[in-house]
């Protein structure tokens, strides 16, 4: 941390014992030790809430990219669509079980059923339109 070796800290500590005295050292050398306790603490949780508010900008940010990213008028148009065809289908399937099988009205049912598919995508494109 302060780049101090051996020989500083035994110059340091005869010091020390010259000018407190041997009663009054193993008080400041424990006054000292909480001090530095304390300070290593304090730096230890401030950088690590320096840390956290740097990954929530990150996350902030990627979330926001990701946002903008998004196109729900698309999404909705696309799930619109699908549950429409799907829908003719399914009149589609019930119009040709109710009905017996003949070959002749087989084609009618079937160019009527395409011309309303039609005339329903044509609605739908219409109201977008608007």
């Amino acid at each position: 941390m302060f780049d101090i070796g051996f020989l500083e800290l035994v110059i340091v500590g005869i010091i020390a014992l010259l000018v407190l005295g041997p009663e009054r050292l193993p008080v400041a050398a424990r006054t000292v030790g909480k001090w530095v306790g304390q300070a290593r603490r304090m730096t230890s949780q401030f950088t690590k809430e320096i840390d956290r508010q740097i990954e929530l900008d990150e996350l902030r940010a990627e979330l926001k990219r990701q946002g903008e990213s998004l196109d729900i008028r698309a999404d909705a148009h696309n799930i619109h669509a699908t549950v429409s065809e799907a829908l003719q289908q399914a009149k589609e399937f019930e119009s040709e079980a109710d009905t017996p099988f003949n070959p002749d009205t087989q084609t009618v049912a079937t160019e009527s059923a395409s011309s309303a598919a039609q005339a329903s995508k044509d609605n739908i494109s219409t109201r977008k339109n608007d």
